[in-house]
């Protein structure tokens, strides 16, 4: 029998941007996340989560 460790689905990486003024936005892919961040002026924070 398989076990899942008790994880009840499949969880995704997604990367928060967090700008200085406190906007909070995620991206698909870090990719997205640096372009947006470069957009925005590029002072802002980026880190991966789990969904």
């Amino acid at each position: 029998m398989a076990c899942n460790c008790g994880r009840a689905g499949r969880s995704t990486i997604v990367y928060r941007l967090v700008l200085p003024d406190g906007v909070t936005r995620e991206y698909p892919t870090r990719r997205e996340a640096d372009a947006a961040n470069k957009r925005a002026g590029g002072r802002g924070s980026i880190t991966a989560v789990y969904r």
